[in-house]
């Protein structure tokens, strides 16, 4: 499927296009993300319960519900959604993502369904989902209201909209810029543009308008010290995470 030219920009596909075969090497271009998974799946995994009273202790707690991965990237965060049950869709607007997922998927012994799509374009066929997870891709779209607005329409009514991105202060340069890929290296030069970079407010009111009813947010705050991730009520000064519903009509 063509993917739509509305919130889709190229310069930031090719990005992503370029790191491709490297999703699933813990120690490659994505090495920050398989750190933050374990931070990102808790916070995931316990809204949905939440929202949908789930026992995560069950086997296939998810089992019922339709999950999209919006900007899925290899599946770090589809292929969990899946063995916890839920029917995952995985969509990415980087086309050389999907056949890297479907393979790793397919190793896994797990069945998804990845398309090379965006966003408006399954929102224009009608898809709907009970969850949408929107996650560190906010900042990488051309229009955030147009993109949200999109993932809004793909929500059932009461349905679960899950949103990470990157805080924009001082210390968010510092950190995600300078420390990520100049410092550390972690991520290759370019992959963040600060301008880019979203307030948790100015998330909050671009949710509102797109129709969304925010319900909460949280910091994802590196411990450089124990080198390891936590979830932070009060700290949202650079990695955060949003939670949305979709209003029951």
């Amino acid at each position: 499927m063509q993917a739509s030219q509305t919130t889709v920009d190229p310069a930031e596909v090719a990005k992503f296009e370029a790191m491709a075969a490297e999703w699933w090497d813990p120690k490659g271009k994505f090495k920050p993300l398989h750190m933050l998974n374990p931070c990102r799946l808790d916070y995931i995994t316990s809204q949905i319960a939440a929202e949908f009273n789930r026992d995560l202790s069950a086997d296939k707690p998810f089992s019922g519900l339709r999950l999209l991965d919006i900007g899925c990237g290899g599946g770090l965060l589809s292929e969990p959604m899946a063995r916890l049950g839920a029917e995952v869709v995985g969509a990415d607007a980087a086309g050389g993502n999907i056949p890297v997922a479907q393979l790793h998927a397919e190793q896994s012994g797990l069945t998804i369904d990845y398309r090379h799509t965006a966003a408006e374009d399954m929102a224009a066929a009608g898809e709907q989902f009970d969850i949408v997870l929107n996650m560190e891709v906010v900042e990488h779209v051309a229009d955030p209201l147009s993109f949200l607005t999109a993932c809004r329409q793909l929500l059932k009514p009461g349905g679960l909209h899950l949103c990470s991105t990157i805080n924009r202060n001082p210390k968010s340069f510092a950190v995600a810029i300078v420390g990520a890929e100049f410092v550390m290296r972690w991520l290759p030069k370019g992959t963040h543009e600060w301008h880019k970079f979203i307030t948790p407010d100015e998330l909050f009111a671009l949710m509102e308008k797109a129709g969304l009813t925010p319900v909460d947010r949280k910091g994802f705050v590196f411990n450089p010290v124990a080198w390891s991730w936590s979830i932070s009520a009060r700290d949202l000064s650079v990695n955060y995470v949003t939670a949305s519903t979709k209003p029951a009509e």
